[in-house]
């Protein structure tokens, strides 16, 4: 009798493991919580980077596009320099919005550029039910690279900026990338979702990997129309001579900050790689705004050479 109680136990939590657990994690991965404007900016007042008075005084117009499988999406566009064919795509992190990109405005105004705001399909205004990771994200760059082209003509240079999913996102873009886009800014990316996956599932949550990330997969399969193992920007990096720069904090362990150590061995010259001491995830400007701005001015500078002078610098808001 007795043993057959432990049998039915057993027989139920691994119902509730098989059942209940890959439910969870693929809300987890997929469709958590967003976080609001407001929230957005508190944070950034509270490192003291940003503020949401600065963003609401530059000139600026709101933006929409739609992607190739239909979704509206949303961006701001700040023509900052009117002469200058100079643009950067920034691309926020997950869960957040356009909004957390602001924080680089002035960054990247310093070294004229115009700048294009967006929020990642599922995020801030634009539509999508799921997060891909890359997977259809890279599209979307794509789509809003085509935007600037067909709006501000085929001479323009364009950079990329991405953060934690847009740092993914960004460094999945290389595999189609459009020649006028000239580099790719990857901060605190992941390497590979599967082994993203499997450090945050045991080493953050201690669960046992092995058995969930099948099932995990499996359900990402039927619901978000993507796998874990076709989103690995590694492999985008390890083919392309674009210039990249990969930051990371040193106390990252959310997105561990191996994963851009080792993409940045894997990827051919022209590369950089800026560590960022003390820095946790998605707070390196924020721990180090001077040094990070000054790579990226150099990085900059090296990537597009003479050829491209800067607009004339405008003091921000």
């Amino acid at each position: 009798m007795v043993f057959t109680i432990v049998i039915l136990i057993t027989l139920l939590a691994v119902l509730v493991f098989v059942s209940g657990l890959p439910r969870f994690a693929v809300r987890q991965i997929t469709q958590m919580r967003l976080q609001t404007m407001e929230s957005i900016y508190d944070y950034l007042e509270r490192t003291g980077v940003y503020t949401r008075e600065q963003f609401e005084r530059l000139p600026k117009r709101p933006v929409q596009v739609m992607s190739r499988d239909g979704l509206k999406l949303n961006g701001y566009v700040l023509e900052l320099f009117p002469e200058s064919h100079r643009w950067m795509i920034i691309v926020h992190g997950y869960t957040v919005s356009l909004h957390a990109s602001t924080q680089y405005i002035d960054m990247f105004q310093k070294t004229g550029f115009n700048i294009l705001l967006v929020d990642q399909r599922r995020h801030g205004g634009s539509e999508g039910s799921y997060t891909t990771y890359g997977f259809q994200e890279k599209y979307d760059v794509q789509t809003w690279v085509h935007w600037i082209l067909e709006n501000y003509g085929e001479n323009s240079v364009i950079g990329l900026h991405g953060q934690s999913l847009g740092g993914g996102t960004v460094l999945e873009y290389l595999s189609i990338a459009h020649p006028n886009v000239k580099f790719v800014i990857a901060d605190c990316p992941y390497s590979d979702l599967t082994e993203l996956m499997r450090h945050q599932i045991s080493k953050l949550n201690k669960l046992p990997a092995k058995p969930l990330l099948p099932l995990v997969n499996k359900m990402l399969q039927r619901k978000a129309g993507f796998r874990l193992d076709q989103v690995s920007p590694i492999k985008a990096v390890e083919k392309s001579t674009l210039p990249v720069l990969f930051i990371h904090g040193t106390e990252d362990n959310y997105v561990p900050t191996y994963m851009s150590r080792e993409m940045y061995l894997h990827k051919p010259e022209p590369k950089e790689l800026l560590l960022v001491e003390g820095a946790v995830h998605a707070n390196a400007y924020g721990i180090n705004p001077k040094r990070y701005a000054e790579e990226v001015q150099t990085f900059i500078e090296k990537a597009l050479g003479a050829d491209e002078p800067a607009a004339a610098y405008l003091p921000s808001i």
